[in-house]
């Protein structure tokens, strides 16, 4: 009976937890909005978060294991809020906002956001409870709880959680510090030469960027996706480039006709083997979607829900009550939303049919990928659960749906702004997949940690409330300081967006028709062979795989987007090789990837400090616009490439070499 009242009493959702949640949450999504938008990817955020909390919680000797999974159940909105960057930058690249409204951008992300948090709790019996899926982020963030806070604590233990705190703290202290130097230009940002391939004027060359992010991203990912990559960028600059470009100006220098050729159509190759790999990898879910969907629900509906009051703690929800008013309560806003956005996009005429059709589109479509992403996280984890898929086939049943009940009864003046809306709507649909994708997860872990379902989900909204309001500001900034690739004056470090552009030209191509699909149409073939010949790996070897969706990122982005991704992959699988021989391979690895996480936080925060100093340059008196904190002047730029070089690749080699011993030094006490 004390037993039980201890259980009942114990520290769960908490001031301190809470204040300490957001602070994570506000840190980690800027970083991922940063560097989602320069490397197409972002990255998980709840062990971390879990690494963190623990390490400073432990100072109070009432904390618990469930509140530590309340931080990071918060902070877990980092990594999946942020993933509206592969949308609604869109907005900025068919020139239709020239900035971020705060606003109107916080209310997608929150409104959506906690309508994925509310779609996906009348899942959670069904899909975490009586489901069998195995959910392999939940059940490692699960983990690294019990080992660090929960009853399997021991001085080790305990050692072992200091030790990843100093892993992510010193990972962020390194690479901020590096990107402080590379903004001097005392070291260069990235190692980079163009030149010509044959004597019919055919170019090419490679950006290689000095970026602790990228090579942190590439040991997270790891080899196969990183491989994948490098075959994208040897397919988009080994073939794209030449072939294409001497079909160009081959009066420009090779520098601006190898970038132009890469932008204006190796670019579309890439989209397409982006947009056919994606569906495919939703097809192949299908089938296990639908069949794991009907059981669970079968399940589901045989056993007895019981009355709320006499659940045991571990099974009480938010009253299905509350779901439902907090629901509706969101379609209020949402039918506004959508309303004043048509009305200012000079739709005025069919309000009726864009608000209440979209908020049908948004509480169908929106419940449709709640639950099918949901599933995804389930089966094969947040991080690869193929968000991207799900926003092509938002986006493109959206402009479907605005070219058969709006097209036929406006001018040709009003196409870019059916362009807008559809990217709108697709932006609420597409933050309410994220969430859902990310909430079955967490509560997950909850579950295996013996968290209070109830809670979490308010931990959730706190997360979600809190990244919604960072978003914008962060995503203004780095549009003022750099721009996006494609858009007309952005800078010349104007970061890609690549989702955002593929999801934007799709809406463009389908609505207006103005897009070249017989570059689509290569990317595609592409595409095709490049998901064959994975399939045959698949059933011929054990292990090697070629991802489709990373090789159509490889042609997608620019080259210093993906060689120091394929340099971090490959590092980091020799690194998990040497820990497979350490007295303690799973600490070590655990190491590697706290010291990656910290790599790209500590960067991508600096990132957009200096976003922020560039951008307001003018008004902080410096002469020097573009590269305000530069040091020394453009002759500089040799040395400084190898200079920075050489510095980067010893802090690898170093930062590696200490968290190997760290992790020795464990093991041996």
């Amino acid at each position: 009976m004390s037993g039980n009242l201890q259980t009942e009493n114990r520290k769960e959702l908490t001031v301190r937890g809470l204040i300490l949640g957001v602070i994570i949450t506000v840190v980690f999504t800027a970083a991922n909005v940063f560097f989602g938008l320069k490397a197409g990817l972002t990255f998980a955020t709840s062990i971390p978060a879990a690494v963190i909390s623990m390490a400073l919680l432990r100072g109070f000797k009432d904390s618990t294991i469930q509140e530590n999974n309340v931080v990071q159940t918060i902070a877990s909105a980092a990594g999946t809020l942020s993933s509206i960057i592969f949308v609604l930058p869109g907005m900025i690249m068919i020139g239709w906002w020239a900035d971020f409204p705060f606003w109107t951008s916080f209310a997608v992300c929150a409104l959506g956001g906690v309508l994925g948090v509310m779609y996906s709790i009348p899942l959670r019996r069904a899909l975490v409870t009586n489901s069998d899926l195995p959910y392999p982020e939940g059940l490692a963030c699960a983990e690294v709880l019990k080992v660090g806070s929960g009853a399997d604590a021991d001085a080790s233990s305990v050692e072992e959680g200091r030790a990843g705190l100093f892993a992510v703290l010193w990972g962020s202290i390194v690479s901020a510090a590096f990107a402080v130097v590379v903004a001097t230009q005392v070291f260069a940002s990235d190692f980079v030469r163009y030149f010509r391939v044959n004597d019919r004027g055919g170019v090419s060359g490679f950006d290689f960027s000095l970026s602790f992010a990228l090579f942190a991203i590439g040991h997270l990912v790891g080899i196969s996706v990183g491989i994948a990559m490098l075959v994208g960028a040897i397919i988009g600059w080994g073939w794209g480039v030449p072939h294409f470009s001497m079909l160009g100006d081959l009066s420009q220098p090779v520098a601006d006709l190898a970038n132009a050729t890469w932008s204006h159509k190796v670019r579309f190759v890439g989209a397409g083997a982006i947009g056919v790999s994606a569906i495919w990898t939703l097809a192949k879910l299908v089938k296990p979607v639908i069949t794991g969907l009907s059981s669970a629900m079968a399940a589901n509906k045989v056993r007895k829900a019981g009355d709320a009051h006499t659940l045991p703690r571990t099974e009480r929800d938010i009253p299905i009550g509350i779901v439902g008013l907090v629901t509706l309560a969101c379609f209020v806003p949402i039918a506004w939303l959508l309303g004043y956005f048509a009305n200012t996009a000079g739709l005025g005429d069919h309000l009726g049919v864009l608000a209440i059709g979209g908020v049908a589109f948004v509480v169908l479509m929106g419940f449709f990928v709640s639950t099918v992403c949901g599933y995804m996280a389930g089966l094969i984890g947040s991080s690869n659960s193929p968000l991207s898929g799900v926003g092509i086939l938002v986006v493109i049943a959206a402009a479907l749906l605005l070219v058969a009940f709006v097209k036929p009864y406006v001018g040709v003046e009003e196409g870019k702004a059916m362009v807008a809306f559809a990217l709108f709507i697709t932006a609420v649909v597409f933050t309410v997949a994220a969430i859902a994708n990310n909430n079955l997860q967490d509560l997950k872990t909850g579950q295996l940690v013996d968290a209070t379902p109830w809670r979490q989900q308010v931990a959730l909204v706190v997360g979600v409330v809190a990244g919604a309001a960072v978003i914008p500001p962060v995503l203004d900034l780095i549009n003022k300081a750099y721009g996006f690739v494609g858009v007309a004056g952005a800078g010349a470090h104007a970061l890609p967006a690549p989702q955002a552009g593929l999801i934007s030209a799709l809406a463009q191509g389908v609505i207006t028709g103005n897009i070249d699909w017989s570059l689509i149409e290569i990317g595609v073939a592409i595409g095709v062979v490049i998901i064959a010949i994975d399939e045959i790996l698949a059933r011929t070897t054990k292990s090697a795989r070629i991802p489709p969706l990373a090789v159509g990122l490889g042609i997608y982005l620019p080259t210093v987007s993906t060689l120091m991704v394929v340099v971090g992959s490959v590092v980091g699988w020799f690194f998990d090789r040497r820990a497979d021989r350490a007295a303690r391979p799973e600490s070590t690895k655990q190491l590697g990837v706290l010291l990656a996480s910290g790599l790209i936080v500590g960067e991508s925060i600096v990132g957009v400090v200096i976003a922020a100093i560039v951008a307001f340059a003018d008004k902080l008196g410096f002469s020097n616009l573009q590269a305000p904190l530069a040091l020394v002047g453009a002759d500089f730029g040799e040395k400084a490439q190898w200079i920075g070089g050489i510095v980067f690749a010893l802090i690898v080699f170093f930062m590696y070499r200490w968290v190997a011993r760290m992790a020795n030094r464990i093991g041996a006490r």
